[in-house]
Formats: C-alpha cells, structure tokens, sequence
C-alpha cells in the first residue's frame, strides 16, 4: 500500500514538473511575442501585465493563506496566459515559441522598490 502511494506521487510530481516547465516555455514564448514588431498594442498590453503577474513576486492572495493563496496561481495566471496567446496572431505566437524552444531565457521574479 506505502509503495503504491509513494509511485503515485512520484507520476503527479512528475507530471507537476512537466506542467512547470511547459508554463515556463509558454512565458517565454509571451515574452519573446511581446517583443516582436508586428504585434499590436492590445495583445502588448495583455502580454505585459501577464508576464507582470507571473514574475511579480507579489501575489492578489498571499500564498500562505491555505488553498487560496495557491488559487490564484492555479487559475488567475493560466487565464492570463490563455487569454495573451489568442491575442497574439498564430504566426508570431509559432515564431516566439520556436525562439523560447530554442533561445530560453532565465526568466527571475522581478521585485519592487519601496
């Protein structure tokens, strides 16, 4: 039974590692269509407050409040990220995530001066 639990955590972190990663392509890639010229002024601003919020290191709901904290990282940010990339038109969004897959970034979590 323990080792049964201990295989099924080990295939959901996992498949948590894969997802990160895939998000971590998909920011960068954003990052990369914010940058291209063709992009229009709507999609720039969507992609700039996504990428904001992803690096940002402060959160609408702090994550030590138990399960909402991780909420909005769980659905505010996914939205985010979708709503940017059908903004953005098919052919950039192609290029930029070829160029994240090729020239990754490292992305940090950026802080604010008070």
């Amino acid at each position: 039974m323990v080792a049964i639990k201990r295989e099924l955590n080990l295939k959901l972190l996992e498949k948590l590692k894969i997802k990160v990663k895939n998000l971590k392509k998909e920011i960068t890639a954003l990052y990369y269509a914010y940058q291209h010229p063709k992009t229009s002024v709507l999609p720039k601003i969507i992609i700039l407050f996504t990428l904001g919020y992803a690096l940002s290191p402060i959160d609408l709901i702090p994550d030590f409040i138990p399960i909402l904290g991780y909420l909005d990282d769980l659905l505010i940010l996914p939205v985010l990220i979708t709503l940017s990339i059908k903004l953005i038109p098919q052919e950039i969004m192609e290029e930029s995530k070829e160029k994240a897959e090729n020239q990754p970034l490292q992305l940090k979590k950026i802080g604010f001066l008070l």
